[in-house]
């Protein structure tokens, strides 16, 4: 499963669907609406998050292993720094190996400032560089601190996730090859809206690839595309999240839009998001798609 995925990956178009669990102790309604558009056809598999934003949701693993069983394609796990310690990690690692959620998406993870639990704290033993290295161990057979597993873990899968803006072109290159340099063996950028930032995080990726491991097999890169629909949301995503850009003229198009209505702000924010998808394809097949769980866009754009 994992090794068709990587397959894809490395020499076919690979597309992965971004699920979000939600604040409540069920997941399945949310695999009952996938199932129910038909979005596993359109899709190599999928992915789940982490307590985004440091928001309570139900756990990223078990949400993980009851997609993956339903629908019989690989899923990418989040695991953040925020919520555990390095013996927390490897826990939860041995465990979902046995249950084979093995694909893992290292992330650092929101500040826990932003927490809907009272008097919330991070742990951050390390970023997700850390979580990297732990995976590493792992395939060499041991734990994180050099002592031999009873039983030799199977492969884990390590992905890493970039900004996909920067000022500073180098900066962000380090990064990148940061990442590559621990191991990850696919980067998800953040929305990308342009195709010119693509192309530049493109020659980014392959200028890492060959300066931090030329002897290793390389990383590629995964582009996120997250559909917009409504001005409000360019506008935030424009102003207030870092490493992402999103061009003036899409902003300009919602806007004329908005004024004539939310019918023609959704289509015309559809339509440039449809089109983005098709270019961003045809420029380079490996994207995932996040919707925050608006799987009926999502479906949209993948037909």
């Amino acid at each position: 499963m994992f090794d068709t995925l990587l397959e894809k990956l490395n020499n076919e178009t690979y597309i992965t669907l971004e699920t979000t669990p939600g604040h409540s102790p069920v997941f399945t309604p949310t695999i009952d609406k996938i199932a129910s558009l038909g979005l596993d056809k359109y899709v190599d598999g999928f992915s789940t998050t982490d307590n985004p934003l440091a928001k309570l949701k139900y756990n990223a693993l078990f949400a993980a292993k009851m997609l993956q069983d339903r629908f019989n394609k690989p899923v990418i796990a989040t695991m953040s720094m925020r919520d555990r310690n390095k013996i927390a990690l490897q826990s939860d690692l041995l465990g979902a190996n046995e249950v084979d959620i093995r694909a893992i998406l290292a992330l650092t993870g929101d500040p826990a400032t932003m927490s809907d639990q009272p008097r919330t704290k991070g742990v951050f033993e390390g970023d997700s560089t850390l979580l990297l290295d732990i995976i590493s161990a792992f395939n060499s057979g041991m734990n994180y601190a050099g002592k031999p597993l009873a039983v030799e873990p199977k492969p884990l899968y390590p992905f890493a996730v970039v900004n996909s803006y920067a000022k500073n072109p180098k900066t962000l290159q380090k990064k990148i090859q940061k990442k590559i340099k621990h191991g990850a063996l696919g980067i998800i950028t953040q929305p990308v809206y342009d195709l010119e930032s693509a192309k530049i995080l493109l020659e980014m990726k392959e200028n890492a690839n060959k300066e931090c491991c030329p002897e290793k097999k390389k990383a590629e890169l995964i582009f996120g595309i997250f559909p917009i629909t409504k001005l409000r949301t360019a506008q935030f995503l424009s102003a207030h999240v870092p490493g992402i850009n999103v061009p003036d003229i899409w902003i300009e198009r919602l806007r004329l839009a908005h004024e004539k209505g939310e019918k023609e702000e959704y289509k015309v924010g559809f339509e440039l998001s449809k089109e983005l998808f098709e270019d961003i394809k045809a420029l380079h097949p490996k994207i995932h798609l996040m919707t925050a769980n608006q799987f009926g866009i999502a479906k949209d754009i993948l037909v």
